[in-house]
């Protein structure tokens, strides 16, 4: 896939299929969206997604915020999906200034020779969000690319959004999350060094360290999985601070893996999450943690019927 980053103007070589938006997550929804431009390579389309590398609603509001997943997630994401272009623009004036049919016109027909667009019924484009799929439709007509406006994706009554699968993260609901995304939920990194509680305990685990825009659920215990070299190792996962043993100013993510042995120190991990048992706790000594863990990986076993 061609990944272009940090630019405001683009080359496409021949026609593309092309959708716009945050694609925060790569959920469902954003799914459905890529479903309609894939199809654009059977009539020999470029698929191409056009998107931001910080997301603009947030900018404008003057809001740090977190994503559900970090730009280099969302790359490997669109990747694995089969997109052969990723266009993620910088958030700067020339762009945030842009009106909607100066955005269709010099970027969407001039730059992208865009063929064909896919969008959702609510996107909202160019200086402030005066463009939208009607806009889009009738200058369509005019530059002779073809829009297809995409119906959301629902979920238990409910449109299915980034907002929506943050409201599920935040509640520490997994399996809902999972379901939205299509794909369970992951946090990404390699993994670091830490101060080796886990080895002195007998319980190695591995340390990531997440952006901080990184979404993370609530702080506690989780089962998840992991995949090494084509083998996946279930295991339980402390995100937080690990307060019995103090010091730590970063939020981690430390994870006990089931029947694994080797030294991962290094290697890049995706570790992903299945269902929540407990908030973090601190205890008293290490022998008590030790027994705490000890519980929290019968816990995960039996869910996973894995016998000890």
């Amino acid at each position: 896939m061609n990944y272009v980053t940090g630019n405001t103007h683009f080359h496409m070589e021949g026609p593309c299929a092309v959708s716009l938006g945050k694609f925060d997550g790569v959920h469902r929804g954003h799914q459905k969206l890529l479903r309609h431009v894939l199809s654009g390579k059977d009539q020999g389309l470029a698929a191409v997604i056009f998107t931001f590398e910080k997301n603009p609603t947030r900018m404008l509001s003057g809001l740090s915020g977190q994503n559900i997943v970090t730009n280099e997630e969302r790359r490997r994401l669109l990747e694995d999906a089969g997109v052969d272009h990723l266009l993620e623009c910088p958030f700067v004036p020339e762009i945030s200034l842009m009106e909607a049919k100066t955005f269709i016109k010099e970027i969407l027909v001039e730059q992208l020779h865009a063929a064909f667009v896919a969008v959702g019924v609510d996107f909202r484009f160019g200086h402030q969000r005066r463009g939208y799929f009607l806009m889009l439709e009738r200058m369509g007509k005019q530059y002779g690319f073809q829009v297809e406006v995409v119906e959301k994706e629902k979920s238990h009554n409910r449109d299915i959004s980034s907002t929506y699968v943050r409201e599920a993260l935040h509640e520490g609901n997994i399996p809902l999350a999972n379901e939205l995304l299509g794909y369970r939920y992951f946090v990404s990194g390699e993994v670091l060094h830490g101060r080796q509680i886990g080895r002195t305990l007998g319980l190695p685990t591995t340390n990531l360290l997440p952006p901080p825009d990184k979404l993370l659920p609530p702080n506690g215990v989780y089962l998840t999985r992991t995949l090494l070299d084509e083998e996946e190792y279930y295991g339980i996962t402390n995100i937080g601070y690990k307060p019995t043993v103090g010091g730590e100013t970063h939020k981690g993510v430390e994870t006990f893996l089931f029947g694994y042995e080797g030294d991962l120190y290094g290697r890049f991990l995706n570790v992903e999450f299945l269902e929540y048992e407990r908030p973090e706790q601190k205890f008293k000594s290490l022998e008590e943690l030790k027994a705490r863990i000890l519980s929290d990986v019968h816990w995960g076993k039996s869910k996973i019927y894995v016998k000890s």
